[in-house]
């Protein structure tokens, strides 16, 4: 088994994947209106899904805006030098840049939608290690 992609249900796709295409610098693949998929290097994929789609697999199974218990990870380079670049344009910053027991630096902050995110850069030896690519 392989773990391959996350999908966000929103009711404005249009905003949430202008969103994280800001937020990462990938680009959206567009299949519908209401479904696009954004790819990062390592090839996880962010699948953001409009609320018409969900009926496609159980109708009123997910709700958008309705997250409470699930963060979507990034890595990134420098954390920091992330959180400079999206000061001004994410609005809601839950923790700025912490070193967490780990041995990552991280930068916790919602979406539009209210979804958690976690942008984050190893720091110590034994996370460096962990992401090695």
């Amino acid at each position: 088994m392989e773990f391959v992609s996350i999908r966000i249900i929103t009711d404005d796709v249009a905003r949430l994947v202008a969103f994280y295409e800001r937020a990462t610098g990938a680009r959206a693949t567009w299949f519908t209106e209401e479904f696009a998929e954004l790819k990062t290097a390592a090839g996880a994929t962010l699948a953001i899904g409009g609320t018409s789609t969900v009926p496609l697999f159980a109708p009123g199974s997910a709700r958008p805006a309705d997250n409470h218990s699930v963060i979507t990870e990034f890595l990134v380079d420098d954390v920091d030098r992330v959180h400079e670049s999206l000061t001004g344009f994410v609005t809601d910053f839950v923790a700025g840049p912490t070193t967490m027991p780990w041995g990552n630096r991280s930068l916790l902050f919602r979406d539009p939608d209210g979804n958690l995110v976690n942008f984050f850069t190893p720091v110590t030896p034994a996370a460096i290690e962990k992401f090695a690519r």
